[in-house]
């Protein structure tokens, strides 16, 4: 995928494209996500800046910060990093980004196009969720899907996307009585909720495709997913790994939405 967004980088030219990142202060989690996003982007041809404002700054800060990127021209994107400090709501900070920087597909105006069609630039985890499911070869047209989390940012988002292309969607939640009632039915599931090992190999279809978004820190400390791997491996037809699974694909898509942002076709 990198190797394609390179080419379509190279097709803009002298096109200066830009991709900023945002963050109060400095995060070490948060640390992570952005070097990850810098070396990416450098595989690309992307330019990356990051702004690191001062621990302590407030909304008002971010917002004239997000202002002034807005109406630099050189700047094809922006991100701002999460989580943010308490005090800051990050609906009116998602919304004070221009909709076409909003690389992360997060404005309400990217958001709400997702009813209607897929949007230019479509919110990065949804879409690398969806890339995943369509780089098996499944039949999404009927196929039972099953989602479990309802998110904007994750779950909402891809039950909508596999709607267009008539996937059976179901969504689960906090409020859903037999989870595995839904999930052993599940040709396609897609796993964001945030706790780690939440489903286990004897809650899955066997052959069923598992896109397992969870990033959560284990007991001896390691990454690990929503999904109990090891009990799942030997079940699942297909199985996204964590770490090393929708992460890197979730980046690939943010430089996407950047070379879309700069006028790119890809």
């Amino acid at each position: 995928m990198r190797s394609r967004l390179a080419e379509a980088r190279k097709a803009l030219g002298d096109r200066h494209v830009k991709l900023v990142s945002v963050e109060i202060g400095q995060n070490p989690a948060a640390a992570v996500y952005v070097r990850n996003q810098q070396r990416a982007a450098a595989e690309v041809g992307i330019e990356m800046e990051v702004q690191n404002l001062p621990l302590g700054s407030g909304q008002p800060d971010l917002l004239r910060s997000i202002d002034d990127l807005n109406r630099r021209d050189e700047v094809a994107g922006i991100i701002v990093q999460r989580p943010l400090p308490p005090g800051i709501d990050p609906r009116v900070v998602q919304s004070a980004i221009d909709p076409h920087k909003d690389v992360e597909g997060m404005h309400p105006a990217n958001m709400g196009a997702i009813l209607y069609r897929e949007p230019m630039l479509p919110p990065c985890t949804a879409a690398a969720a969806q890339l995943l499911i369509q780089s098996t070869g499944l039949d999404l047209r009927g196929a039972e899907t099953v989602v479990v989390g309802h998110s904007e940012i994750i779950g909402k988002p891809i039950a909508i996307l596999l709607l267009h292309h008539l996937s059976t969607v179901t969504v689960c939640h906090i409020g859903t009585r037999k989870l595995v009632d839904h999930t052993r039915r599940a040709d396609i599931l897609v796993v964001a909720v945030g706790k780690a090992g939440l489903v286990h190999g004897d809650m899955i279809r066997p052959g069923a495709c598992v896109i397992d978004v969870g990033i959560n820190q284990g007991p001896d400390g390691r990454i690990v997913g929503d999904v109990d791997f090891a009990s799942t491996v030997d079940v699942a037809g297909f199985l996204t790994p964590v770490p090393g699974g929708v992460g890197p694909v979730t980046v690939a898509m943010l430089l996407r939405n950047t070379l879309r942002a700069a006028g790119a076709a890809v």
